[in-house]
């Protein structure tokens, strides 16, 4: 494997790791995910560039995806913090309403 691979796959592992323990606010939980799913892109884009295929549609998808679900977990964040006046985690219980 190249260097490069090895540094996206060590990213991912640190949020990864990351996400799994320290998950206490909405918005680091958030921003693991959301890490997570930039180190996925930045993999598939060079592993795309490297395995001389001219498609970028599955990269391209992925970051099209992690945008939504960023979109969508910040509307999270705030629905939360409006309701509940906080964003805390672990204050928040998500089947009432």
């Amino acid at each position: 494997t190249s260097p490069t691979n090895l540094l996206f796959t060590l990213s991912f592992m640190i949020f990864t790791i990351g996400f799994t323990f320290r998950h206490t606010h909405l918005l680091s939980a958030l921003l693991c995910l959301e890490g997570m799913m930039l180190s996925v892109f930045l993999l598939m884009a060079t592993w795309s560039l490297n395995s001389n295929i001219s498609s970028f549609i599955l990269p391209l998808t992925v970051l099209t995806l992690s945008a939504c679900e960023a979109g969508i977990g910040l509307a999270l964040l705030i629905a939360s913090a409006r309701t509940h006046n906080t964003a805390n985690l672990k204050n928040l219980n998500l089947l009432q309403c």
